[in-house]
């Protein structure tokens, strides 16, 4: 390992500085187990303060890491677009990492990103431990968290959308057309995005004075197969949904599928709502009434907020949430059944 200044000197001052042994300065640097809480976070601001870097470990051209749960829709595609957009304005190029369906990434990929050293790190649909986050604040590389898996913490930046809201307007919209069979399906619940759809349907329903069916919530799967094996069931109800509100438009294009299959037509027998408005529910059979949720945006905003980060700068607010909007095409239509 070599050091501006010499790698032993370096080691040896910082040791100095944070009043511990240059070995533990070397655990620290290194991201190995060992030290106390306390000291590591001593030694960790003495790092900050001097500005250490390795240069063994620096990449030779700068670099966005970009960390995904799963790339299995073109969900992950539009927020690719809007860190891609951003990072080729401010000259960075990004790596893209994915967690094949876990939620935290495990040491191997800690190891590689400390590598590498990116300029920063965005995080969607995933967390990191504390401790790969303390190892990231080492080496002064910050951290964006894109749609939290868990409650956004105000010290870690993240960028959302109006979920809330956007599950509001939804379910209005299809009570407004006369609907009072209306079912919810809902993503996982352990995610607050996905609860936060469900929070605004129950609100619509409750603001409306219309009781909520147990029978019409189902707790599905953000994919198509979700949305068409719950959609099936629903369907096949005694007094089925007139229309149905979806955690995303995946679950919208299965429930599609489902009605296909029970020989339902999309308006008449059935309106769909989806969320997300990814580019091929203009194209479904019919064109689909969703929630806009602003993927390309908020890839934007992740990114603008940890390249700020990296060159020193503050952030006005550490959590953004950006609008949804209601775009109404031709899934939804008045019940013609009471």
């Amino acid at each position: 390992m070599s050091e501006a200044g010499g790698a032993e000197l370096t080691v040896a001052r910082i040791a100095a500085l944070a009043g511990v042994s240059p070995p533990t300065v070397s655990r620290v640097i290194n991201g190995q187990s060992g030290v106390a809480v306390a000291t590591r976070q001593r030694v960790e601001a003495v790092l900050r303060e001097v500005g250490y870097r390795r240069r063994d470990s620096a990449v030779s051209f700068p670099i966005l890491e970009l960390i995904f749960h799963a790339l299995e829709s073109l969900w992950a595609l539009e927020i690719i677009r809007g860190v891609e957009e951003v990072a080729r304005e401010r000259g960075q190029a990004v790596v893209l990492t994915e967690m094949q369906g876990r939620m935290t990434p495990g040491k191997a990929w800690t190891e590689q990103v400390l590598a590498r050293r990116p300029t920063g790190v965005i995080a969607v649909f995933s967390e990191l431990t504390a401790k790969q986050q303390a190892q990231l604040a080492t080496r002064s590389i910050p951290l964006v968290v894109l749609d939290p898996t868990g409650e956004p913490l105000h010290e870690t930046p993240s960028v959302g959308a109006t979920n809330w809201s956007g599950g509001l307007t939804a379910t209005r919209h299809l009570l407004g057309l006369g609907h009072r069979r209306v079912a919810m399906l809902c993503g996982p619940l352990a995610w607050p995005c996905c609860r936060a759809r469900l929070d605004g349907y129950r609100a619509a329903m409750d603001a409306a004075g219309v009781p909520v069916d147990p029978g019409l919530v189902r707790d599905s799967t953000l994919y198509v197969e979700g949305g068409l094996r719950d959609g099936a069931a629903l369907l096949a109800m005694p007094d089925p949904p007139t229309a149905v509100f979806t955690s995303n438009d995946l679950q919208a294009f299965g429930v599609y599928e489902a009605a296909r299959r029970a020989g339902v037509r999309i308006p008449e027998d059935l309106s769909v709502v989806g969320f997300d408005d990814l580019p091929f529910s203009r194209w479904a059979g019919p064109p689909m009434t969703t929630v806009r949720q602003p993927l390309v945006q908020m890839g934007a905003t992740a990114a603008r907020m940890v390249l700020d980060l990296a060159e020193g700068g503050t952030l006005a607010q550490h959590r953004i949430e950006l609008a949804t909007d209601l775009v109404i095409r031709d899934s939804t239509a008045p019940p013609s059944r009471s």
